[in-house]
C-alpha cells in the first residue's frame, strides 16, 4: 500500500518567533525522518548514560542495504507527539495516535528500515552495568574487608574517611578500625548516599544498570501498530 501523509500546519503558541520556529524545524525533522524509514519504534530507558547510548547511536548508525541511516530522537516528548499527532483528525499517518500516547516519561523514537528481528533481538539483548548514583537503590548487600583494603596506597585513608569508612593505616597498610572484619556499604534495598556511591566506584562494585527496551512498533507501509510486552 503506498504511504499516506498529511501535510498540515501546526500550531505554536505563546512563544517567540525564534522557538516557534526551532519547535516547528524539530517536528519537520521527525516527519521527515518518518517517511524516510519503513519502521518507527518507541523505547524506554533506565539509568540513562551518556557514554552507554552511543553504543546504541553507533548500532543504528550504520547504513542499511539501501544506505539508509536510522535517526533517534530523543527528549522532546511534546514535540514528538506533535509531530506524529494524538487524535485522527491530527496524526500524521494512520494509527500513529496509539504511539503518541506511549511517549511519556523517560522514551525516545528510533526511525530505521532495519529489519524488525535485528531490532528486537539488539533491544532484547542491551544491558549495561553501570556504577549507581546517588538515590539509587542497592539491589544486593555490599560489604569489604581488609583484603579489598590492601590495594590502596595508605595515602587514600583520608578519602576513604570521608566517605564514610572506618580504616587506619597498620604496618602500612590500610585496615579497618578496631580490628573489624569487615564494614557494610550498603545493604539490598538501601538508598545509596553520595559516599555510598564513591565507595563502591573505588571497589569497582556495579549495581546498577542501563536497560532500553522496545514499547512499540508502527509500520509505514500498512501503519500497523504493535506494542511489546515488557513485564
Amino acid at each position: 500500500m503506498p504511504r499516506s501523509r498529511r501535510s498540515q500546519l501546526v500550531a505554536l503558541t505563546q512563544t517567540s518567533k525564534k522557538t516557534r520556529e526551532h519547535k516547528a524545524g524539530i517536528i519537520q525533522d521527525v516527519r521527515s525522518h518518518l517517511d524516510e524509514h519503513d519502521n518507527l519504534y518507541v523505547f524506554s530507558y533506565e539509568n540513562m548514560r551518556s557514554n552507554k547510548f552511543k553504543k546504541i547511536r553507533m548500532q543504528f548508525r550504520q547504513p542499511d542495504m539501501e544506505g539508509r541511516r536510522s535517526r533517534i530522537f530523543l527528549g522532546k516528548n511534546k514535540l514528538m507527539q506533535i509531530a506524529l499527532g494524538r487524535t485522527p483528525e491530527d496524526e500524521y499517518s494512520e494509527n500513529l495516535r496509539h504511539v503518541s500516547k506511549l511517549i511519556t516519561g523517560n522514551v525516545g523514537l528510533l526511525m530505521t528500515s532495519k529489519p524488525t528481528q535485528e531490532v528486537e533481538e539488539f533491544f532484547d539483548n542491551f544491558v549495561e552495568e553501570d556504577f549507581a548514583r546517588a538515590g539509587a537503590v542497592a539491589t544486593r548487600d555490599v560489604s569489604v574487608d581488609n583484603d579489598d583494603l590492601y590495594k590502596f596506597p595508605t595515602s587514600m585513608v583520608d578519602q576513604f574517611r570521608k566517605m564514610g569508612l572506618p580504616v587506619d593505616v597498620d604496618n602500612g597498610k590500610l585496615v579497618l578500625i578496631g580490628k573489624k572484619q569487615e564494614h557494610v556499604i550498603c545493604k539490598e534495598g538501601d538508598e545509596l548516599s553520595a559516599e555510598d556511591c564513591k565507595l563502591l566506584t573505588q571497589f569497582g562494585i556495579k549495581l546498577t544498570e542501563f536497560k532500553v527496551k522496545l514499547v512499540c512498533r508502527w509500520n509505514a507501509e500498512d501503519g500497523a501498530f504493535e506494542q511489546y510486552n515488557n513485564e
